[in-house]
């Protein structure tokens, strides 16, 4: 054999042993840790993407259920793993920002103790209120609260929908009564019902009693329309400029777990987000897919985690 050809030879066989040490990366089964119950968004970014990267990492990828009020005890258990990239965890804007002020003592630091991977997704929620109410915008909705002075009032379902709507009193200088309710179905039932004015919660929990004219959309707390009502402005748009609360889902790891392991994670997580099958079913459930880097996502956490602080802290929302 030639020199030369023996250069390309062993060049060849050095990538080859390359590629096979990248793929036993992983040694043990991956786990994947959903802070909330199974059915609920996170579990279902979790389930649609375990079988792909599993595929993609030639381990299996099992997912985990640890679910407790506001996800506190799946993302302890995930700052809490060794940081060896074999549990992971899915953890939202309200595991790693609303609860960074919502609770006085935090089991967790939702920036100190992980590693961010990747943003997965993001979807804005709905405000809609009982067709009885005399606004059909935002800026009708706040010239109403303006002239019937606090006589309004909001259901709220956890965290994330309190502080939307904390925020958009705030903006707007208006008062409106929270009223709580054990869950999104709960609280749409009292906007139904009368019971309550209006609420903020997720499309798909509102989706229906929208087309059956049992709600009205007022508006969407995205930046941007939401691609399934199109129809809808957003509370930017509409009556408060620069306004935005959305639920985003990301993937995180313990601290401390190695760089490689990391950004390897990350780059099988956007192929398999990126697989037609998993972008249609997403694209189905009114969530625009992210796919950010590890210092694009750190950065926003950091982002959010202070924004979710004011909020809390200027609405004298109650902390637990």
């Amino acid at each position: 054999m030639k020199a030369g050809a023996r250069i390309v030879f062993v060049l060849a066989i050095l990538g080859f042993l390359s590629g096979e040490a990248g793929a036993q990366e992983f040694t043990k089964p991956l786990q994947i840790v959903s802070p909330n119950v199974p059915g609920g968004p996170n579990d279902l970014i979790a389930r649609l993407i375990s079988v792909r990267l599993g595929e993609l990492l030639r381990q299996n990828v099992i997912v985990e259920n640890r679910a407790s009020a506001n996800g506190v005890v799946g993302a302890e258990y995930v700052a809490r793993a060794a940081p060896d990239g074999s549990i992971i965890g899915i953890g939202n804007s309200g595991t790693h920002a609303i609860n960074a002020t919502l609770y006085r003592q935090l089991p967790y630091d939702p920036v100190r103790d992980f590693a961010p991977i990747t943003e997965l997704a993001e979807n804005g929620l709905v405000l809609v209120a009982h067709p009885g109410v005399p606004a059909n915008s935002v800026t009708e909705l706040i010239a109403l609260a303006k002239k019937q002075h606090d006589k309004l009032n909001i259901a709220v379902a956890g965290a994330t929908g309190e502080v939307a709507g904390n925020a958009l009193k705030i903006q707007a200088k208006i008062g409106m009564a929270n009223i709580p309710y054990k869950g999104g179905a709960p609280a749409v039932i009292a906007v139904i019902s009368g019971e309550a004015d209006m609420t903020i919660t997720t499309y798909g929990v509102v989706i229906g009693q929208i087309k059956a004219g049992k709600l009205k959309p007022l508006a969407v707390t995205s930046a941007k329309r939401l691609s399934l009502l199109p129809d809808v402005p957003t509370v930017a748009e509409n009556g408060l400029p620069g306004y935005e609360a959305i639920i985003w889902y990301g993937l995180f790891a313990p601290a401390r777990t190695p760089e490689k392991i990391v950004r390897r994670l990350r780059d099988e997580v956007v192929k398999a987000l990126n697989m037609p099958k998993i972008r249609e079913r997403l694209l189905a459930d009114n969530f625009d897919i992210i796919g950010s880097t590890p210092e694009e996502f750190t950065a926003m956490v950091k982002r959010e985690v202070e924004k979710y602080r004011k909020i809390i802290l200027e609405s004298g929302m109650s902390r637990l």
